[in-house]
């Protein structure tokens, strides 16, 4: 299997209001985002270009994410009860995608240097 990766970035604020008010993140703050969606195709699916996918074939998803997630409050803008953690994130990204990109088989957030949440199926 080959994999290639794209990193997108945006901002946004939530609040993980279901979680106990004293937790740190039940009280609205914001994160720097980064996404990556990866995508995989086995050696005889790539194109006559030798690509799973051209990179740029990509740029809808980034238009999306920009007009979609940045600078927005995330409780207003993932399906309505869905908490906007990182990993439902990452899977309701995957879901709203797969089909515009069927070789997608990773999506990847990250709100801070040092943490990353996965959805692969």
């Amino acid at each position: 299997m080959l994999s290639i990766t794209k990193e997108f970035h945006f901002s946004a604020s939530h609040i993980l209001d279901v979680l106990p008010s004293w937790h740190q993140c039940a009280r609205f703050h914001g994160h720097n985002y980064i996404v990556e969606l990866e995508l995989s195709a086995t050696p005889d699916q790539l194109t006559e270009a030798g690509f799973v996918r051209d990179y740029r074939e990509l740029d809808p998803f980034k238009k999306w994410l920009d007009e979609t997630l940045d600078h927005r409050h995330l409780n207003e803008v993932v399906p309505p009860g869905l908490s906007p953690s990182s990993e439902n994130l990452a899977l309701w990204i995957f879901e709203t995608w797969q089909g515009r990109f069927p070789e997608l088989s990773a999506v990847s957030i990250s709100e801070t240097p040092k943490t990353w949440a996965t959805y692969r199926p």
